[in-house]
């Protein structure tokens, strides 16, 4: 595909390579057009990814984006902050009211990154931490041996029930009576359920340790009044701004008065330098969004896509867990198909449906193959697809999980992409 052929596809599929970029690197700007036809050929089910607004957009290429301000409002270590240090307080302010928070730290970089900064701020290197088992659905940064958090922390890890999939509130808390830890993470990355903050508010209370929400996956719908918020529970939420809330790729510290100094410092100088103020920027607009009923009306449409999603998994003949989904994301078993995650995984990306496969709870295959695929509504519902492309999506995933044509349910996949292709 030349570059000529590539930007016509791509502004037929929504997006336009500016001329500076086509004049001084076009062959970045190929890939760039290839990627957006990519999207408008396919379905993006990826439970962590999704699309930000125009206007996240819009601030991330604007002018902060060249912005250096390390440290914090009042207190930069450079000139000519007055305008970014006003942005940063716009964003904190705005993620005050819309969590309902005592503090907000709206600079780390990632999720992950917040989750480090937190972990600076409270623990010790070797103090024990109780979270989610990695192989029942917790996060990297929760106790993996290739990641910073199992390295310098003793993690015990918390499962969910075999039969139902819920988690086993009373094993967490008797974990926590027996190893006493200085820390309790609740949440993950592939549990589709409301979690019972105020129980393990009490698990930590008892063992007095602080209570960490993992709350990446579900920001947007804390934001939107579609989850329970654990910022009243929790000692620290580590939250994501891009995922559901639709914000740029970034992380987002809320914690109590108490903790205040003690998050920003293990921030700003410990684990990160200068800010993005573009992105910080892009916070600010997210957060103001988030607050409005269009975006409220969003979540609810994501979460009803889900719902319609697992229902036809389990039609097909595979297994939500826990029996479906109270948010944007569904895990279901495929092996009663006779496949692994893995070549579900394949077999819907030969048709254009993008999603993940994902080891399960008790999962008896080996991880690189594991027995669940992982997908989330979010892009599609951020697209504008509602209840009847969803009901049509759902027969898509039922026909080619059930050993349907691939090319033919490809040809259906595109014409339902194409009709939402470049929308926000």
């Amino acid at each position: 595909m030349t570059v000529t052929d590539a930007a016509v596809e791509a502004v037929q599929a929504g997006w336009e390579a500016p001329e500076a970029l086509l004049r001084a690197d076009p062959q970045v700007a190929d890939l760039l057009a290839g990627e957006a036809v990519r999207r408008a050929e396919s379905l993006q089910l990826l439970a962590g990814e999704n699309l930000t607004s125009p206007a996240v957009l819009a601030a991330l290429a604007g002018p902060l984006v060249d912005k250096y301000a390390e440290g914090y409002p009042g207190r930069r270590h450079h000139t000519g902050c007055a305008l970014a240090d006003a942005a940063e307080l716009l964003a904190v302010d705005r993620a005050k009211q819309l969590f309902a928070a005592d503090h907000a730290n709206v600079q780390p970089r990632s999720a992950t990154s917040a989750m480090l900064a937190t972990y600076a701020a409270l623990l010790k290197p070797g103090d024990g931490v109780l979270a989610m088992s990695l192989e029942h659905g917790g996060h990297l940064s929760c106790g993996s041996r290739a990641n910073f958090s199992g390295r310098w922390f003793d993690f015990i890890g918390y499962g969910v029930h075999e039969k139902d999939g819920l988690i086993d509130l009373d094993q967490v808390h008797e974990l926590a009576k027996l190893h006493r830890p200085k820390a309790i993470i609740a949440g993950g990355i592939s549990y589709p359920r409301q979690i019972d903050w105020e129980g393990f508010r009490r698990i930590a209370d008892e063992v007095d340790a602080y209570l960490i929400a993992s709350a990446a996956q579900i920001t947007g719908l804390v934001a939107a009044g579609q989850a329970v918020s654990p910022v009243p529970y929790a000692d620290v939420t580590v939250a994501a701004t891009h995922k559901l809330l639709r914000g740029p790729r970034g992380g987002l510290l809320l914690c109590t008065a108490e903790l205040a100094d003690r998050m920003d410092r293990a921030v700003f100088p410990f684990s990160q330098g200068g800010a993005a103020m573009n992105e910080v920027a892009g916070k600010a607009v997210a957060f103001a969004e988030a607050g409005t009923p269009e975006f409220g009306a969003y979540v609810r449409r994501a979460v009803e896509g889900a719902r319609s999603l697992a229902a036809a998994l389990g039609e097909a003949g595979a297994r939500p867990l826990t029996g479906g989904t109270d948010t944007h994301l569904v895990t279901a078993d495929v092996s009663p198909l006779g496949l692994t995650g893995l070549e579900a995984e394949r077999r819907c990306a030969s048709a254009g449906l993008m999603l993940g496969k994902c080891a399960l709870p008790y999962d008896p295959a080996p991880a690189t193959e594991c027995s669940g695929i992982r997908l989330g509504t979010g892009a599609l519902a951020a697209q504008g697809m509602g209840q009847e492309q969803f009901a049509e999506l759902g027969e898509l995933l039922k026909s080619l999980l059930s050993g349907g044509d691939a090319g033919l349910i490809g040809g259906r996949v595109r014409a339902l992409a194409q009709a939402f292709a470049g929308r926000r």
